[in-house]
């Protein structure tokens, strides 16, 4: 989930939660609040009927000895008006029969609806009725009852709820609109480290995060400009070491290109005379001596011409005696020379004879490696290798070998089936600070490799190995 989300939404579950609080304690504040009412409004009621009493004795001049209290008169508007709203008072006085007085209830709100009153009646129950004994002169004079009308609770309940409710939500909506603008713009330097980490990832590893306000964003772009500056300083290692390595490999290739002209050349080369020889001594009766001189012949013209492919192969000193461009002809002559069905076109834009020599070599392997590649996982009938300078400047060598055999450009990209080529070129690519990628042609596959020539993080490589 994204973080802005949630925590939006932790902070939506704290303020429901605190909605369900502050309405629960309303609910518990208006139930108390009704049972106070109904306890004064029993303290006042009795009172006023005393004072009743005790008014009537004196206009009596005090010659009554009735201890009845003024039945008829307690339903006066003074009466009345010390009765709470949503309340009803039960008098019974000797002698009389009960009467009742009860406010109005419409004072308390809307009534509830039914989910909220059979909520209410399962968390409280009824409310408690309040009764006062009357006394007159120290007699009996009846009681005052007092009782909450069943409505009444719920009404002032509901009343107060929705108010509560309403203010909540409210106050619930601007939370959540301040949060999440407060969170999102707290959020922002998140965005700008997973950029940073997409540029690592790409490889750009001169990038640097900036500095933030927030002390743990700043501890994180701090961490991850250390990881830029080690893994610049492994990778430039890295590149050297590799660069280093393909020179190495050059120089075992044109060794042992020496070795196998110088030795085994000359081996064959006697071999085939000392065939000849046999061939031609050999008496009139001994024909089979005269087919196995010819058999060794035969053998060793195969050997003789998968040594010179090999030689071919291994031999990179013609890039130095006659430059790439030449030597890529060569290599497709070669190929097209060998190839029954395949047909390598090559075209080449612009002048290639300003090369750094380790780029020039470099080209040459990859497509070699391109061309090889080709001719032995695919069935193409032709294969276009293409090599231009592009960039505003000219300043990058761009290689693109594409062929109409077929083959799987995602299978190929996993370093499935084709060994430690398609390694061996993204390294060779890499140390020189370029790309290589791998995609779909229209009958096949497409490999394109992109070489900077000038500022290259593989030139500098290549200088700090030489000298």
């Amino acid at each position: 989930m994204h973080l802005m989300f949630h925590l939006v939404g932790r902070l939506l579950a704290v303020v429901l939660l605190c909605l369900a609080g502050a309405i629960g304690w309303v609910m518990i504040d208006a139930h108390r609040s009704i049972d106070a009412q109904t306890a004064g409004t029993a303290d006042r009621v009795s009172q006023r009927l005393a004072a009743l009493y005790w008014q009537k004795l004196v206009w009596r001049n005090g010659v009554s000895r009735e201890t009845l209290l003024p039945m008829p008169d307690w339903e006066t508007l003074a009466t009345a008006s010390i009765v709470s709203p949503g309340i009803c008072v039960t008098a019974k006085l000797p002698g009389l029969d009960p009467r009742q007085l009860c406010s109005q209830i419409e004072a308390l709100g809307e009534p509830a609806p039914g989910w909220f009153a059979a909520t209410y009646d399962f968390l409280f129950g009824p409310q408690t009725e309040q009764k006062r004994y009357l006394t007159v002169r120290d007699k009996d004079a009846g009681y005052v009852l007092s009782s909450a009308q069943p409505d009444a609770a719920l009404r002032l309940s509901w009343h107060q709820v929705s108010i509560v409710v309403g203010v909540a939500i409210a106050m619930a909506a601007a939370i959540t609109i301040l949060a999440t603008l407060m969170i999102g713009h707290a959020l922002i330097p998140a965005r700008t480290i997973i950029e940073g980490l997409r540029r690592l990832e790409q490889g750009d590893l001169g990038w640097r995060l900036p500095r933030f306000q927030t002390a743990e964003f700043n501890l994180i772009a701090r961490a991850v400009n250390d990881l830029s500056e080690e893994l610049a300083r492994t990778n430039a290692a890295r590149t050297a070491l590799t660069t280093r390595l393909f020179q190495v490999q050059e120089e075992e290739r044109r060794a042992l290109a020496r070795d196998l002209h110088d030795e085994f050349g000359q081996c064959l080369t006697a071999t085939a005379a000392l065939a000849a020889s046999i061939e031609a001594g050999a008496p009139p009766d001994r024909e089979d001596l005269a087919d196995d001189a010819r058999a060794i012949t035969r053998a060793q013209q195969r050997m003789m011409e998968n040594l010179r492919g090999a030689l071919v192969r291994l031999r990179s000193q013609n890039i130095d005696e006659i430059g790439l461009e030449a030597s890529l002809h060569q290599l497709v002559s070669d190929h097209n020379a060998q190839a029954s069905r395949a047909v390598v076109r090559l075209n080449v834009i612009g002048k290639l004879t300003a090369l750094p020599k380790q780029v020039a070599i470099d080209i040459y392997r990859v497509a070699q490696e391109c061309l090889t590649n080709a001719m032995k996982h695919g069935s193409p009938t032709e294969v276009r290798l293409k090599v231009e300078h592009v960039g505003m400047d000219r300043d990058t060598i761009s290689l693109t070998v594409e062929d109409d055999g077929g083959g799987d450009a995602t299978y190929i990209n996993r370093g499935q089936g084709h060994g430690h080529g398609i390694l061996g070129m993204r390294e060779r690519i890499s140390a020189l600070g370029g790309s290589l990628s791998i995609g779909k042609a229209a009958k096949g596959v497409r490999v394109a490799a992109l070489i900077p020539l000038l500022g290259s993080r593989g030139d500098l490589a290549f200088g700090e190995a030489t000298a």
